[in-house]
């Protein structure tokens, strides 16, 4: 069964390994990282796990029972009881609802330990699959996005409040 786990310093490699596997499948989605996301991955990293020490994001990985990444989960911009929410799933495991329960979890884990009480979500109107995740999570529309917060395609926000 995977396990929605807190981002640390060993599951580095795992990530990366997650991300070259993927990489022309999410650019299919959104915006491709470029070849110096690779080639500066261990600085990112460490600056990844800086922001969450700090209290401003909270990123996860879903980690299948061989300690494979399947997913990666993060609440960014954490401040007064709100988050923006960003995900990515292997392709292996899309369309299996795997994102829409991980989705789930991680805005209970938002409610219970960051306080978050509202989590927005940009997403681009070419990304069905992550709309369709949204709306069975019980988020709803709440507006457009702008282009550069969605790789600089049409978007729109979507938002869940949590009560």
């Amino acid at each position: 069964m995977p396990e929605l786990q807190r981002l640390r310093a060993d599951h580095a490699p795992a990530v990366l390994a997650f991300e070259l596997a993927n990489r022309a499948y999410f650019a299919d989605f959104v915006s491709d990282r470029g070849d110096a996301y690779f080639e500066h991955f261990t600085e990112r990293f460490d600056a990844l796990l800086a922001e969450q020490e700090a209290g401003v994001c909270a990123f996860h990985v879903l980690v299948a029972s061989d300690g494979s990444v399947l997913g990666r989960f993060n609440l960014l911009d954490i401040e007064d009881g709100t988050a923006i929410l960003g995900y990515r799933v292997a392709q292996h495991v899309a369309g299996r609802g795997v994102a829409t329960a991980t989705v789930r979890d991680l805005c209970r884990l938002a409610a219970s330990r960051h306080g978050v009480h509202t989590v927005r979500a940009a997403v681009a109107e070419t990304n069905v699959a992550s709309r369709k995740v949204l709306a069975k999570a019980g988020f709803v529309l709440a507006g457009p996005a702008d282009s550069d917060e969605v790789g600089g395609q049409p978007g729109s926000w979507f938002e869940l409040t949590i009560r």
